[in-house]
């Protein structure tokens, strides 16, 4: 084979699929649930901490950005490190900085020690998803798509518990009652550390019967692959923007336009959470089937008839075309996340770690961005901007079809 090509890695050493883990797939997703549902507490709490610590609307800015930058700026540099020196344990490790950041959340005496509490728990995050991701691969016996989407749909419905979690925990009960959920945090330890001694096996199993090694999958030149990449990440960039105009703002614009109360517009958000749910298990099994490529083309691009037209739908239709949209949009990121693990084999925990922490720092940046429109213009007016960020989708025309190259 030419030496400007790249290959994929075989899941045996014939390359035939192996068997899919489910044991292992089902703790990772369990794992994924409580991480991501202890992360959903720290914005959920702001209130008690701004009148607890008489901070301002600043001081709880600087909170989130100081969890932000940890949790996402940290995850590509973890995967990088991980996939030079695989760390089977790291996982459990990882979690141990969420528990330590957890109690220092409870028990802090002032401002700075929420920030170094909020920084422990974003560095847990940072460590959890490239090597949890690694693992759902390692796992998944061929069928990736389907892997990555139900180590997802854990991470989805843990952030749709924390907020609930914390209107009837922590917030009646005070800051010292986070601690309780530092037994999520340890919980997860013990089952990551078993997950830990699993990946070991497979390091140490894979290494005797040499299926380590590298075979042909696509011959695609470097400099397609990094344009590839790029395409991704401008298209991961279009969803985050936009699923964050509809988690951050979406009661705020029903309440606006259709006048509904807090708790009715709170019915229409949950809603559209189950949608984006459903649309994580459905992506990555699809792709699996008919071709990750055309997942990405539709979730993203075949989104933007509805996108155009909500904002100048009565609240009914509102109501069916942001479930459209949560079940097109959130199918795309198996997808992506799996095509791009293919186009850098080699490189798993790195490309993980990258569109992970892309993902998570798009929907914050983008949740401030379109909170500063909406002061300066109206909340419809951001829905009407917003309308076309699908078209970026256009670009998924431009990916080469890696299923046609390995067959």
């Amino acid at each position: 084979m030419a030496t400007n090509t790249v290959v994929l890695a075989a899941e045996t050493p014939t390359g035939r699929r192996g068997k899919t883990v489910f044991g292992i797939l089902a703790a990772i997703c369990f794992c994924h649930f409580l991480n991501d549902m202890v992360q959903s507490l720290i914005p959920a709490i702001y209130p008690l901490l701004k009148s607890a610590f008489h901070l301002n609307f600043g001081q709880v800015g600087l909170i989130t950005l100081t969890y932000q930058l940890t949790a996402s700026l940290l995850q590509p540099f973890v995967g990088l490190y991980t996939d030079r020196r695989p760390r089977p344990y790291s996982l459990a490790f990882g979690m141990g900085f969420t528990l330590v950041g957890l109690l220092a959340l409870s028990m802090a005496p002032g401002f700075l020690t929420l920030l170094v509490a909020a920084s422990l728990v974003g560095m847990g995050s940072a460590v959890f998803h490239p090597e949890s991701s690694r693992v759902a691969y390692l796992a998944s016996g061929g069928r990736r798509g389907l892997a990555q989407s139900l180590f997802q749909v854990g991470g989805n419905a843990g952030t749709a518990l924390g907020p609930l979690l914390a209107a009837f925990v922590i917030l009646p009960r005070g800051q010292p009652s986070i601690a309780w959920f530092s037994l999520a945090a340890l919980l997860s330890m013990a089952v990551l550390t078993n997950v830990g001694r699993w990946y070991k096996g497979r390091r140490l199993t894979t290494a005797k019967s040499g299926s380590s090694r590298l075979e042909p999958g696509h011959s695609i030149s470097p400099k397609k692959v990094a344009s590839s990449i790029a395409i991704l990440l401008a298209l991961i960039f279009s969803k985050y923007f936009y699923l964050s105009s509809l988690t951050s703002y979406y009661t705020f614009y029903l309440m606006h336009k259709f006048s509904l109360p807090v708790r009715s517009a709170q019915i229409y958000l949950f809603i559209f959470l189950g949608a984006v749910a459903a649309g994580t298990i459905i992506g990555g099994p699809v792709g699996d089937r008919i071709g990750r490529k055309y997942v990405i083309w539709w979730s993203i691009l075949g989104v933007l008839p509805f996108t155009l037209l909500l904002p100048y739908a009565n609240l009914f239709w509102t109501a069916i075309l942001s479930i459209v949209i949560g079940l097109a949009l959130a199918s795309a990121f198996p997808a992506i996340l799996v095509y791009a693990q293919e186009l850098l084999p080699g490189k798993v925990g790195m490309v993980s770690g990258l569109f992970f922490g892309l993902a998570f720092g798009m929907g914050g940046v983008g949740a401030a961005l379109l909170g500063k429109l909406a002061d300066l213009t109206t909340i419809a007016f951001v829905y009407q901007v917003c309308a076309f960020l699908p078209a970026i989708g256009l670009l998924a025309g431009f990916l080469p079809n890696l299923e046609e190259r390995a067959a």
